[in-house]
């Protein structure tokens, strides 16, 4: 998900900008919901990144006893 962060941007710009400038057509509202959604997950994504780096982790054998 977080190789997708820039698309997420790109999808939730443009699809505010035909959502959310006044045109009119049939399916504006569903416009308007992808929008939404997409900028939801543009921001999760963004969290995601800050809290979650693309750490390499070493694993470690753990003895048995």
């Amino acid at each position: 998900m977080k190789k997708y962060t820039v698309l997420f941007l790109v999808l939730a710009v443009t699809s505010g900008l035909v959502g959310f400038t006044g045109l009119r057509f049939t399916g504006i509202e569903v416009i308007r919901v992808v929008c939404l959604i997409t900028a939801d997950i543009f921001v999760i994504s963004l969290l995601s990144e800050m809290f979650f780096p693309n750490k390499k982790l070493k694993l470690q054998r753990i003895k048995k006893r």
